[in-house]
């Protein structure tokens, strides 16, 4: 078997041109507002991406880049400031921001009407109760591969193994919403390939090259990397060691090129979504 492998580049194309087309129909013009604090190389490449997303979609993007020096209180002021802004409907802050600062107190003090990232308490306890106002956008942009693929979840046996607050969780959250059997992995579970080997669709999300291999994949299951790290040549890749277990799967996602596209995509969704509600 050959998998397919899951395009996420084309389908973001796909769901960049229905914001654009959809920003268009808007009474003004959407407002994204992304904040980097400090020069994290990796935070530099993430941002200069979404502003290049908001201009594909027709959404204003307010970018501020900040010293790595600033204040935890000069920080919470531009939030309140961007809060009550009138053009701004989402508002991103990069993570991770340096150590001085409280990630989880910036977090909590964007307005949950701007939190497109879905990462304040209000917006996750809605994602738990299956009544979300904002999808997070990595596992957003999974359940959209899924769906663009035909990839029934339903009854179907999925593993995610991460447990992050950002992927892991909400996660399986999103694969238990449309009916899916889920069992959520981590750094203490005794027997992680035996879990994995029942996976349907195994999603990995840990952030540790060549974590999962072809011995841990089942013939035919769905494999989902998520995470982007680099191997000892300076390439990227994923979690899942690629060639190896792209001949067991029926379907996979590439690093990069997969989920990584799909994540900055559903960013676009959420702040059109976040316009709409605003106007």
């Amino acid at each position: 078997m050959s998998a397919v492998v899951m395009d996420g580049k084309a389908l973001a194309a796909k769901v960049k041109a229905r914001a654009l087309a959809a920003a268009g129909q808007l009474e003004r013009q959407p407002g994204l507002a992304v904040i980097l604090v400090g020069e994290n190389p990796a935070s530099q490449v993430y941002v200069r991406g979404k502003v290049k997303d908001c201009a594909d979609c027709g959404i204003a993007c307010f970018d501020y880049y900040l010293p790595a020096d600033t204040t935890e209180e000069q920080l919470l002021a531009l939030v309140a400031e961007l809060n009550d802004r009138s053009d701004v409907d989402g508002i991103l802050c990069q993570l991770p921001l340096p150590g001085h600062i409280a990630e989880k107190k910036v977090l909590e003090a964007i307005s949950p009407d701007k939190d497109v990232d879905a990462f304040h308490p209000y917006s996750m306890g809605r994602i738990l109760r299956g009544d979300p106002c904002f999808l997070p956008c990595t596992p957003a942009g999974v359940m959209e591969l899924l769906h663009e693929y035909g990839i029934e979840v339903a009854g179907k046996k999925c593993v995610v193994v991460g447990r992050s607050n950002i992927v892991g969780k909400p996660m399986a959250l999103l694969l238990l919403g449309e009916n899916g059997t889920v069992t959520v992995c981590h750094s203490r579970t005794p027997d992680l390939k035996a879990e994995c080997l029942q996976a349907d669709i195994l999603v990995a999300a840990v952030g540790k090259v060549n974590l999962i291999t072809a011995d841990m994949v089942k013939e035919g299951a769905v494999v989902i990397d998520v995470a982007m790290n680099r191997n000892a040549e300076g390439k990227l890749c994923g979690d899942v060691d690629y060639p190896a277990v792209a001949e067991k799967a029926s379907f996979i996602t590439p690093v990069p090129g997969g989920v990584g596209p799909m994540t900055r995509a559903m960013l676009m969704e959420n702040t059109l979504a976040a316009a709409k509600a605003r106007q």
